[in-house]
């Protein structure tokens, strides 16, 4: 009703918040109120000051907010003392009051608004606030705190980040004071921070330098790669880097440097080649080269700085600690980060073309991580010393890959990451590192996903000369190089890796064969859109023999790979032969010129198929089921029959036999070769006391006398008939 005015109001709250401050107080000190009795939860001193910073917190805004009584400057300065006394109340009273402090200290720069913001005010403001919740942090040990702190922190790194060169000085100011606050009051083991366990990693004294370097990348990133903001993150890397040489509690922060050093020149990369991100609408925008174009020499300076500092400090770092994860995680950093630095140079440098200079330094970096893996596996052994090892020989033949990758063109990258499989098995056999046998497995999976890509391996150049041809060279090498890893990777057992490397083998040479199958009855073009008699009675053969050698292979190796493989190319031929040879393709529906009187393309699509799938029946006698020894000899006899019929069929018609009728003589030449057919098995069956053939000659022999009444006679009138 207008009977308080605007001023009178402000005041009143000034001195409802002062009682209910001094009422805390006085409660405090009296140990009989400190709680009530039925409630013993409710904690009355902490309840008043609370309650009073709040009406403080409210009374200071209303002022500015509501009433015009406070400027900004004033406003701002009110503001963070009541927050910053807050938390200083926090220390008698308890861990609301804190969390009622840290919100209002970090809210309070969004409740005063400016014309004209003044970031240094602002980012030494939030210095006083850090330091004070850091700084209550560790006197109370309250982890929650200091997390919340530096998510608050990192969120006010955001504003203005692309306000210009002007923006950056203030930014960086900010994350390197909350980085050394960080490091000093919350990092265990170092400086005021708290004690520290031994060999182990601590979430939050790493999260919180890996928070600041986070803003120092933002701030990198913001900056178009400004020089000054690739300093300051140069500084915070290295910072880490000291930091976690010193306490090993913030180790994880040497992993979250490495992702965001390359996540740094990666971008770089791409910001200076925008057709590496090109969409079917064209390149992003926004992604086209700008102020980078003028900082390659700086950029290389950095790299090499980084590079070198993560691999010495990596390598130094073995057996320093008493816990496996500590020199684990130091050698994957040192692996991981030249490694990326490498590729983003070169993509950024050399455009991914062929580039000598830079496979060079991929080899000398592949001989300093060979030299540090032998080290490493000659010394004592230590807590993560055999899997620091394993990471340094992965980082030996990445960088290997990487250096064919630069020097070499077209397929032969394919090649010598399939060589590279077969050397890390090798390695594994000298060195028994348990992880070189999955790095194995890994090379091949990426070398399988290589052709899934491009599966003529050289693209158009792949060349038309039958079998000596790029393809010869894209399969057939990484296939013998499978087979030789999977060779020497089984000296030492049967394990995950080992069957990958072996599924890689098969699965190699399945596609060359079938492949080279296609390349020459197609005239080099492996993209053909249909497949001929010729090309499926090729396939048939091919894949009924490879399943005769597996499971030869498979009685030796035991080996569940070489087991389903045999079974899986069975499968197949047999479809092949079903819907392919008997159906899509059959000489009988389709204009198809057979070729001679014998020799021809029915001896190759359906003789040779039936004595390959005989004698696959009977390598499978005794060792697989009856009904899978039983399927593949009945396929055998319908595979021999049609081949019988369609000869015969030959010899009467010529190369062409979809065309004509079917004459009497023809007919009953049918019949005759059907029971000469019958009766060969049969004797086949006693000679050599097989139940099976006498089976497929009783089945024959009926069918012929079923074929011999009921069409052979079904022409014959009077006493013929």
């Amino acid at each position: 009703e207008g009977l308080l005015g605007p001023g009178v109001r402000v005041l009143l709250g000034g001195l409802f918040a002062a009682a209910l401050l001094a009422a805390g107080e006085w409660t405090r000190r009296r140990d009989d109120m400190a709680a009530i009795a039925p409630l013993p939860i409710a904690n009355i001193p902490a309840i008043l000051t609370a309650a009073g910073t709040a009406v403080a917190f409210a009374t200071v805004y209303a002022a500015y907010a509501l009433y015009d009584f406070l400027v900004p400057a004033a406003a701002f300065v009110l503001l963070g003392l009541v927050a910053l006394g807050t938390l200083a109340a926090a220390l008698l009273h308890g861990p609301a009051l804190a969390g009622l402090g840290i919100v209002g200290a970090f809210a309070t720069p969004m409740l005063v608004s400016s014309e004209r913001p003044d970031f240094w005010a602002l980012y030494i403001y939030l210095a006083i606030v850090t330091a004070a919740a850091f700084g209550l942090a560790r006197i109370r040990l309250w982890r929650w705190l200091a997390i919340t702190t530096i998510v608050f922190a990192l969120f006010w790194t955001i504003p203005c980040l692309d306000c210009g060169p002007s923006m950056i000085a203030p930014h960086a100011f900010h994350v390197i004071v909350g980085f050394a606050l960080g490091a000093m009051l919350v990092v265990c083991g170092l400086l005021f921070g708290p004690p520290a366990e031994p060999g182990k990693a601590e979430p939050v004294s790493s999260g919180a330098l890996a928070a600041y370097v986070l803003g120092a990348t933002m701030i990198v990133l913001a900056s178009a790669h400004d020089m000054a903001a690739m300093t300051v993150f140069g500084l915070l890397v290295l910072a880490t880097l000291t930091v976690a040489w010193r306490a090993p509690s913030a180790i994880a922060a040497v992993a979250a440097s490495a992702a965001l050093v390359a996540v740094v020149f990666l971008e770089w990369a791409v910001r200076a080649n925008p057709d590496m991100l090109v969409l079917p609408g064209g390149a992003m925008p926004g992604l086209a080269p700008g102020a980078t174009d003028e900082s390659v020499a700086a950029h290389l300076i950095a790299a090499a700085i980084f590079a070198t500092g993560f691999v010495i400090t990596g390598f130094a770092a073995q057996g320093r600690s008493i816990g496996a994860s500590v020199p684990v995680i130091w050698a994957a950093s040192a692996v991981f980060t030249p490694i990326a630095l490498l590729i983003a140079l070169y993509a950024r440098i050399a455009h991914f073309d062929r580039s000598i200079p830079f496979a060079i330094i991929a080899v000398l970096a592949a001989a300093v991580f060979g030299w540090m893996t032998e080290t490493v596996s000659r010394r004592e052994p230590r807590p993560g010393q055999a899997i620091a090892a394993a990471l340094f020989a992965t980082g030996t033949l990445g960088a290997l890959a990487l250096a064919f990758t630069f020097a070499l063109e077209r397929g032969w990258l394919t090649i010598a990451l399939a060589l590279m499989s077969a050397g890390a098995a090798w390695i594994a056999t000298r060195r028994p590192i348990p992880f070189l046998r999955w790095l194995a497995a890994i090379l091949a999976a990426i070398v399988v996903a290589r052709i899934g890509y491009e599966p003529r391996i050289a693209g158009d150049a792949i060349g038309s000369t039958v079998i000596f041809n790029w393809l010869l060279w894209g399969y057939g090498i990484p296939a013998l190089s499978f087979w030789t890893a999977g060779y020497l990777l089984r000296k030492r057992g049967d394990d995950v890796p080992l069957r990958m490397i072996e599924a890689a083998a098969i699965l190699f040479t399945v596609l060359l064969t079938f492949m080279e199958i296609r390349h020459a009855v197609n005239g080099g073009k492996v993209y053909a859109d249909l497949a001929g008699l010729t090309e499926v009675a090729l396939q048939v053969c091919a894949a009924l023999a490879m399943a005769i050698g597996l499971e030869r292979l498979r009685i030796r190796s035991r080996s569940i790979v070489h087991d389903v493989a045999a079974v899986l190319l069975t499968i197949f031929a047999c479809l092949a032969a079903l819907f392919g040879l008997l159906g899509l393709d059959n000489p009988m529906i389709w204009r198809i010129d057979v070729g001679g009187v014998v020799v021809n393309l029915l001896l190759l699509g359906y003789a040779l198929p039936a004595i390959l799938m005989l004698t696959l029946s009977r390598l499978a006698a005794g060792r697989r089921t009856r009904v899978y020894g039983h399927a593949l000899a009945a396929s055998a006899l319908v595979m021999a029959l049609a081949y019988i019929t369609l000869e015969v069929r030959r010899i009467y018609h010529g190369p062409i036999i979809s065309s004509g009728g079917v004459s009497g003589a023809e007919q009953y030449t049918y019949t005759i070769a059907w029971l000469a057919f019958g009766v060969a098995l049969l004797a086949a069956g006693v000679t050599f006391n097989s139940q099976r053939a006498r089976l497929a000659s009783a089945a024959v022999i009926a069918l012929t006398i079923l074929k011999a009444f009921m069409v052979d006679m079904s022409e014959l009138t009077g006493v013929y008939r």
